[in-house]
């Protein structure tokens, strides 16, 4: 909770912006404290409305000498514009939740390894510009794949040579009151007996109530470029809401995606099915 809270203070952390310059800083210190294997891999971007930015995918690794190793993703950057909420459409969100809590999960989960070493390696990797995509009713030319730019530069220039992982987990909005994950399609696709295992480890330490065994349709999300180019197999932790209109937290794209939107209890599901799953390989 208090990593959101840290994340959330910097501001919004839009590409280029000095929360999110701000923001990287803490971030990279904080996982040097955890381990010394980080790397900043930066690249030139350019966003569906022209402008230049040099994206960072923020890494830490643990064990990097181990050559079974599991990969944990999640995207640090926050929305550039509030396109859900119906005041202030143009300024950027806080995105507590839609960024902010999977970082969060991640940071933790790099604390305790810090204490206990997990038997295999694990890299976590931070993505940047995911929520930088062109909103529907943009008036630029349409751009493709405008979205997750940082999962696809990484998955196209991996931080080393031959890199592979046997898995991938990525955490998408994850901190939410009473949220609810299913198997999302895309995840169901390329990496079902991952999502097996997870959503039973859940089960199994009771927390059915969040990690849900119904299916949920394909989400674009950072693991979809993480799958279909590096082929490492990759599922979605992603909130998914049936009552809402794009099945999204219903702040998601608002600047009610604040403190508020954030439950400890949440957080502790998933970073404790996280940390069950990695122990026990």
């Amino acid at each position: 909770y208090y990593f959101v809270e840290k994340q959330v203070s910097f501001g919004p952390r839009v590409i280029s912006s000095k929360g999110w310059q701000e923001c990287a800083l803490w971030l990279e210190k904080k996982f040097k404290t955890y381990t010394k294997n980080i790397i900043i891999q930066q690249a030139p971007i350019t966003t569906y409305d022209g402008k230049n930015h040099i994206l960072k995918n923020i890494i830490a690794s643990f064990s990097p000498e181990k050559n079974n190793r599991i990969a944990l993703f999640a995207h640090w950057d926050s929305r550039h514009i509030a396109d859900h909420d119906t005041v202030n459409q143009n300024s950027p969100i806080l995105g507590a939740n839609d960024g902010g809590s999977g970082v969060a999960v991640l940071l933790e989960i790099a604390r305790q390894f810090s204490n206990k070493e997990p038997n295999i390696g694990v890299d976590i990797i931070l993505f940047d510009a995911e929520d930088y995509g062109q909103p529907e009713n943009s008036e630029y030319p349409i751009m493709q794949d405008s979205w997750c730019l940082g999962s696809q530069y990484w998955s196209n220039n991996l931080h080393k040579p031959n890199y592979f992982a046997r898995y991938g987990i990525l955490l998408d909005m994850v901190g939410a009151e009473n949220a609810t994950f299913r198997h999302e399609e895309i995840s169901s696709y390329f990496a079902s007996p991952i999502l097996t295992k997870v959503w039973r480890k859940a089960s199994n330490l009771g927390f059915g109530n969040y990690f849900i065994f119904k299916k949920a349709k394909q989400i674009l999300d950072d693991h979809y470029y993480v799958n279909t180019i590096t082929g490492i197999p990759t599922i979605d932790i992603i909130e998914y809401d049936p009552a809402t209109e794009n099945n999204f937290n219903k702040h998601w794209h608002t600047h009610n995606d604040n403190m508020q939107n954030i439950n400890k209890n949440t957080l502790n599901a998933v970073g404790q099915t996280l940390l069950e799953v990695i122990y026990n390989e």
